[in-house]
């Protein structure tokens, strides 16, 4: 599978991507929302995560990189995320701190969203983050979606969630 924007690529892992991943995700600044970055085993596991999603879902996160320079600069996709109590499709993304500010959170996620509607027959798709991430909420905005409400969570107290559904994806 292998989505493609303007500036973006959106492939599958591989294993040989860890050295990659790694550098995204156990770097403080950009995990600053997660508990703490991912050790090797962490990021190995992700790997592993993803691959196992794709078997058994069709889909999952997927691997971003630069058009111009094949540049790897984080990952974006669908898992299914427990949700304030609810097995949910969501949509994920990171971008490592050296590319924040140019769009390419959204341009991944608007891609991810349309290959999600494109692809499933899921009536709406979600997106969760910490409140204070204000980068993420406003990258699921910029996707499209809507903040439907807030709810607690035991790791990061309070979470923001989005969604876009089928239909207002249809109007767009």
């Amino acid at each position: 599978m292998v989505l493609q924007t303007e500036r973006l690529i959106l492939r599958e892992y591989t294993m040989e991507d860890f050295p990659k991943l790694f550098r995204v995700l156990s770097d403080p600044e950009t995990m600053r929302y997660y508990p703490k970055p991912y050790d090797e085993a962490g990021t190995k596991r992700w790997i592993q995560w993803s691959l196992q999603n794709y078997k058994e879902h069709g889909f999952g996160w997927w691997a971003i990189e630069l058009k111009e320079t094949g540049e790897f600069i984080g990952d974006c996709g669908i898992t299914m995320q427990q949700i304030d109590g609810e097995l949910l499709p969501e949509i994920g993304y990171h971008i490592h701190k050296d590319y924040w500010k140019k769009g390419y959170g959204k341009e991944a996620a608007t891609a991810v969203r349309d290959w999600g509607f494109q692809n499933t027959d899921f009536p709406a798709l979600y997106s969760y983050m910490h409140h204070e991430n204000a980068a993420s909420w406003r990258t699921a905005a910029a996707a499209g979606m809507e903040k439907i409400k807030e709810c607690p969570d035991d790791i990061d107290g309070l979470l923001f969630v989005y969604r876009i559904t089928r239909e207002t994806w249809e109007h767009l």
